[in-house]
């Protein structure tokens, strides 16, 4: 009972007192925020793909648009590809977030650590739960994205001088995997390809226009650039529209081109390649005892990782299941494991990478009367199974004629501002959390 106990409360743990939060940014990183002309104070924007193990974090620049600054690997997430939709299944959560200062904690027994703030008003529309999903350091997840304790030290300190310039809240996007057609078109029968659909709006909008995407919940879905459902500068819609209309033409040149529609099935989550994690350790998966010691971090790794959790289903390695049109695996195809090889490792602070994703269709014509996406630089060709898709869960539904709006909702914010127009983050907190 007590490991049954563990395992249904994610990431929550007990508090340590430290002076951990307080580290400074590391001078490399304050002489590429140089470089890209930024300064420590202005605010943050954090994106999160699950697929690809990868956190990145935005700087605003001086003209209030965002730029890349950094990509870290995360060393561990748990469940599958999709939405978490209840307490204790292990899943992290995917859908846009607002972490204001009340949700950082500079006490965490995972070093350091920042609750994503789950569940949003989107998730409570769908009756989702769970409680403490958290971005911290160490390598063990129950639903968290845990990341090297040097990792999390610098995000926590680029969220902390973050808000003493000004910031109320940083948006917090989480998706299952990069939004490109080549994804997309591996995703289409994925029963949770509605939602990631709609996930895809918003990623559109900041792509399309490098500023953080206004978020309110209408008809039971998230909408982005919108003020009670209506759309806040038609512009910006347009372009935004163009640019999906441009990845609806290179999906549909993909399926033609007979890219496989499949999903990948972890035995429990993944982890960034470079951790080498993959390999790590070997051990007899059918003893309770070994398992019982490694999901509750009575064994450890290295010193730099800390506790791993289920390094065996680490081991095991995602499998690729082809689907047929109604997402069933098919009859004839066998499920194969993915060699570790596959994926080149990479420093555990990766530098900087394009975040844009290169266009495989031709831009939207002319004729259209609808104005084209700004050029954006390509990005770095994804390795094979980071390209393949995933998802085990129910469909969730996005219809319904019911039009909820969320006031609290984040809004773009204004250098030095503080408050981002007005808006409250969808989850401030008075102090600290004390738990993961």
């Amino acid at each position: 009972m007590a490991a049954l106990a563990l395992a249904l409360t994610a990431c929550q743990e007990r508090t340590v007192s430290s002076n951990r939060h307080l580290q400074p940014i590391p001078p490399q990183t304050l002489a590429l925020m140089s470089t890209k002309g930024v300064d420590q104070d202005d605010p943050i924007l954090v994106r999160v793909f699950k697929m690809e193990s990868e956190l990145e974090v935005w700087k605003m620049a001086e003209n209030g648009q965002y730029t890349h600054l950094k990509t870290y690997p995360i060393c561990r997430w748990s469940g599958q590809l999709g939405p978490k939709m209840r307490e204790g299944d292990r899943q992290a959560p995917e859908g846009f977030y607002a972490v204001s200062p009340g949700l950082m904690n500079p006490n965490s027994s995972f070093y350091l650590s920042f609750n994503t703030g789950f569940p949003n008003a989107f998730d409570r529309t769908h009756g989702r739960t769970g409680s403490h999903l958290m971005v911290h350091g160490s390598c063990t997840s129950r639903g968290c994205f845990a990341m090297t304790d040097e990792a999390i030290q610098e995000v926590y300190a680029l969220a902390r001088e973050a808000f003493e310039g000004g910031q109320r809240a940083f948006q917090f996007q989480s998706y299952p995997f990069r939004m490109t057609p080549e994804n997309l078109a591996q995703a289409r029968y994925d029963q949770h390809n509605p939602f990631w659909r709609n996930l895809k709006e918003g990623w559109d909008y900041f792509e399309v226009t490098r500023r953080e995407p206004p978020v309110e919940v209408c008809g039971g879905r998230y909408s982005f650039g919108t003020q009670n459902c209506s759309p806040i500068d038609p512009t910006v819609t347009a372009m935004v529209r163009a640019r999906a209309q441009q990845d609806e033409i290179a999906i549909a040149q993909l399926i033609e081109a007979g890219t496989p529609a499949v999903r990948v099935v972890y035995e429990d989550g993944g982890g960034h390649p470079s951790f080498g994690l993959a390999n790590a350790r070997q051990i007899d998966a059918s003893s309770a005892t070994a398992f019982a010691a490694l999901d509750t971090g009575r064994n450890r790794n290295t010193d730099r990782l800390g506790i791993v959790s289920r390094p065996e289903a680490l081991a095991a390695g995602p499998r690729l299941v082809p689907v047929d049109s109604s997402g069933r695996p098919l009859e004839s195809a066998t499920a194969t494991a993915i060699a570790a090889t596959t994926a080149p490792a990479t420093p555990a602070a990766i530098a900087p990478a394009p975040t844009a994703t290169a266009s495989v269709a031709p831009a939207v014509p002319a004729a259209t009367g609808v104005p084209a996406a700004p050029g954006v630089p390509a990005q770095a060709q994804e390795p094979f199974y980071a390209r393949m898709l995933g998802g085990l869960f129910s469909t969730l539904p996005l219809g319904g004629r019911e039009v909820q709006t969320d006031p609290t909702a984040p809004q773009p914010p204004q250098r030095g501002a503080a408050v981002m127009n007005g808006a409250q983050p969808l989850w401030p907190s008075a102090g600290y959390a004390t738990l993961d």
